[in-house]
């Protein structure tokens, strides 16, 4: 294999990565400045101007405090438990094409670490994978609020992961690939897919608050009930992870929606922008429009969160079972239908 083709992927996941905890680390600034704004208050304003420091200074904190492990806890999987849950947030960028290829010293260099012809169900497995860092978790550390959360996790994921994969059925009717990049090529300019599937986008955004476990759907958290969820018996950087990977599923979330509905780097005028900026520039100018997508919809998950209240348990799983899998099916026939009779006529 070519040793510049090894050294391109790695800089591009070491990139990707960094930018993946970057934003994460002041997701956390922005959630609290967001509520701040919305509840009518200052928010941080002592770290720095503006409190910008407050995420460095959170780490700070999270890597001095006492690291606890109960004594009556599985200790392998309890530390084991963390690590998977921000892995599995991570990897989920690997598939997600971030711009359209840049050239750079004459040698084109692609804007996505694994242009894979099953990026979708790529996706899928990972969103999968992830509610096994929360259940491992939740059951190693020998806490029934932790392990009854763990299961709330478990039941709400397989839930609503069926209503999401319901959704996008219907786009793939429409796209005929489950390669990201071909989506998003198929979007170029103002083709955009939720001028298609408005229906299906709604499913899936709604989807993707309870996979997330973002509120309203933030029940395995719901601290009324099971104190901290099931990361009660955490402390120091463990608890940090389980923090970090909620933000990282919702930077990756909102690239997916971005992504699949939304054009991902595309925009209107991108043809004339290709020519005035080379093919240097023009790229990362769409990998600037995709990046502002994916703050919008972040934005809107925070904007979500301290607005609207928590659901209970039992409505949670009506929605998920009783509402978005019927309206997924429906949608999935419509879009059958009037794709049959284009064909035809």
């Amino acid at each position: 294999m070519d040793t510049g083709f090894i050294i391109e992927k790695f800089i591009l996941v070491a990139v990707i990565f960094g930018i993946s905890l970057v934003i994460a680390m002041y997701s956390t600034y922005a959630e609290r400045k967001v509520a701040a704004y919305l509840q009518d208050r200052l928010g941080p304003d002592r770290a720095g101007p503006f409190g910008i420091l407050q995420p460095l200074a959170d780490g700070i904190k999270m890597f001095m405090k006492e690291e606890i492990i109960p004594t009556t806890s599985n200790r392998w999987l309890f530390i084991v438990g963390p690590g998977l849950a921000l892995l599995c947030a991570c990897i989920g960028t690997a598939v997600i094409p971030w711009g359209s290829p840049m050239e750079i010293g004459g040698k084109i260099v692609p804007l996505q670490v694994a242009d894979i012809n099953v990026g979708v169900l790529y996706i899928f497995g990972v969103v999968s994978l992830g509610v096994y860092g929360v259940m491992i978790g939740g059951w190693a550390s020998n806490n029934k609020y932790s392990l009854l959360s763990a299961i709330r996790a478990a039941s709400q994921n397989i839930s609503y992961e069926i209503a999401m994969g319901l959704s996008i059925i219907a786009l793939l009717l429409m796209t005929n690939t489950l390669s990201l990049k071909e989506i998003v090529d198929q979007q170029h300019g103002w083709r955009w897919n939720v001028l298609y599937q408005p229906l299906g986008f709604l499913i899936f955004m709604v989807c993707s608050f309870a996979e997330t476990n973002r509120a309203p759907f933030d029940l395995p958290e719901c601290e009324t009930e099971l104190i901290g969820g099931y990361h009660t018996e955490y402390s120091s950087m463990k608890l940090g992870f389980y923090l970090f990977a909620e933000y990282i599923n919702m930077f990756v979330s909102s690239a997916v929606m971005a992504t699949l509905y939304f054009g991902g780097y595309n925009y209107p005028g991108m043809d004339y922008m290709a020519t005035l900026l080379g093919p240097t520039w023009a790229p990362l100018f769409g990998t600037a429009v995709l990046f502002a997508k994916i703050f919008f919809f972040i934005f809107f998950f925070m904007w979500v969160r301290w607005t609207i209240p928590r659901f209970r348990y039992d409505q949670l799983m009506n929605l998920g079972w009783k509402g978005l899998i019927p309206l997924a099916i429906a949608n999935i026939i419509i879009t059958g239908v009037v794709i049959a009779i284009l064909e035809n006529f």
